[in-house]
């Protein structure tokens, strides 16, 4: 598929619902449930996205758009929820995660996405040299890969009560 920058907003504009869907009203077994030692909960997902919000996408596009290669993007905290939610119910952080990707989806929705602005450079502290298209892209990509982390790990928190069926849920397998 090629790029488009309406396919993303798309994709980045229903992530919070279909998050809140998943998660909202559901035991704290559910919510805080895990895959072992340093593994995301869907609590912990929820976190991240909304440091992601903060401190990521939009930062990194407008760094991109200003300063292109002259200026590297801060090292994001993938980690930074730990503290950052504490003591924060599920609920509010839906809400902040829904309130700061609509913020952000406006945002992006007003920046100049030109081809060519698209193609300009930022440089990222691990990868070097990207492209906004390349953000852009692994934004969108990035909530489908925390949605699927989120399904995954409450599945998996029934792995051993499927019985005979778990041959059949490839939901279950460890090598995903």
């Amino acid at each position: 598929m090629k790029y488009n920058t309406d396919q993303v907003i798309a994709i980045l504009s229903r992530t919070p619902a279909t998050i809140r869907t998943l998660l909202s009203g559901l035991d704290d077994a559910w919510i805080y449930g895990n895959l072992g030692e340093d593994t995301f909960s869907p609590y912990d997902v929820v976190g991240h996205l909304i440091h992601g919000e903060r401190t990521d996408w939009i930062p990194r596009a407008q760094i991109i758009l200003e300063h292109g290669e002259d200026k590297s993007f801060e090292p994001f905290d993938r980690f930074a929820q730990q503290t950052a939610s504490e003591r924060q119910s599920i609920g509010q952080l839906l809400d902040t995660f829904t309130e700061l990707r609509a913020q952000n989806v406006a945002i992006l929705k007003q920046l100049p996405l030109t081809d060519n602005n698209l193609d300009k450079r930022g440089v990222h502290p691990e990868f070097g040299s990207v492209t906004l298209r390349e953000l852009l892209s692994t934004w969108a990509v990035h909530d489908l890969n925390h949605i699927m982390q989120i399904v995954r790990t409450m599945a998996r928190q029934y792995d051993d009560n499927v019985g005979p069926w778990r041959k059949y849920l490839s939901i279950l397998r460890r090598e995903q």
